[in-house]
């Protein structure tokens, strides 16, 4: 039976929907963190995410399946929300508040490359001159931004923040290499591993911050961030896959994100955007669709 166009026009309007939401994210971490420091971030936008999902779940008829898995499958989802959001997004917003936005998102971007090169010993995956090609492309873009910390104000970017960034990169990529074998349904998944991960989340933002005094752009951040980075914008991207006649019909509207982002970091967070950047983003996203390009091809 032919696809429907309807579904795939469908399909287009939720991929385009989460590609906008996506683009908006790295501004919204940076000015969240004006108000906000890392732990205080995540608690609230993991708490935010929590209910969202929940009420996802609730809506769609499926809180049953929650209490129907195994004692294992419990287990795996409380290990990978030590990966996501605990430790991801600590990680992630830590290297956001020690770089310009600009940088942060651009190196956190060559996460696919990472979860490509992890693949090899973790999954026996076969490496391919495509593969070895790509992944210097991406990593000659990220040398080529981090050699532009003379265009930013402070003259140079904090080492830690790229150590951050790029170690934020392999936190991700072993999150969704252990979510290969998880056969859930993926949003009573998600919610799991974040509600699992919630009193931990709470705990790290007692022990190692103080819990969020209320701040009304500090609090719309943390929501809009757990809404539209860590919980809604997910579900858009499975119904958006779900409905497209073709993963490859929609998956390269992805690659937009970075771009469009740029445009929020320089309108909102006012940063001016540095030349090394641009370039740097634009050999990290070649590199991307050449590992892209070659995986569709085998």
């Amino acid at each position: 039976m032919p696809h429907s166009p309807s579904k795939q026009a469908q399909a287009y309007a939720y991929a385009i929907a989460t590609v906008l939401l996506w683009s908006t994210v790295a501004a919204a971490f940076k000015l969240s963190l004006r108000y906000l420091d890392s732990y205080q971030l995540l608690l609230i936008a993991a708490a935010s995410a929590t209910l969202a999902l929940f009420l996802v779940l609730l809506a769609q008829g499926k809180l049953a399946m929650l209490f129907a898995l195994r004692r294992d499958d419990y287990a795996r989802l409380f290990l990978l929300g030590l990966l996501n959001p605990l430790g991801y997004y600590l990680v992630l917003f830590k290297a956001y508040a020690l770089l310009p936005a600009q940088v942060a998102q651009a190196l956190n971007y060559t996460w696919a490359i990472t979860l490509m090169l992890l693949s090899i010993p973790m999954l026996k995956h076969a490496v391919s001159g495509h593969d070895v090609l790509a992944a210097l492309v991406c990593y000659a873009g990220v040398v080529v931004i981090c050699m532009g910390g003379a265009q930013f104000p402070g003259g140079g970017l904090d080492a830690l923040g790229i150590a951050l960034a790029l170690g934020s990169t392999i936190i991700w990529a072993l999150y969704w290499l252990f979510k290969t074998r998880d056969a859930l349904d993926p949003v009573v998944g998600l919610f799991l591993s974040f509600l699992f991960s919630l009193p931990l989340v709470f705990g790290a933002c007692v022990l190692f911050s103080t819990l969020p005094a209320w701040s009304l752009h500090g609090w719309l951040g943390g929501v809009y961030v757990g809404l539209f980075e860590m919980g809604l914008t997910f579900i858009l991207w499975l119904s958006a896959l779900r409905l497209s006649a073709s993963v490859a019909k929609i998956s390269t509207l992805i690659y937009l994100s970075p771009f469009l982002s740029l445009f929020f970091i320089h309108y909102l967070v006012d940063e001016a955007i540095a030349a090394n950047t641009l370039f740097g983003l634009v050999l990290i996203i070649s590199g991307l669709l050449l590992q892209r390009g070659d995986e569709l091809g085998r």
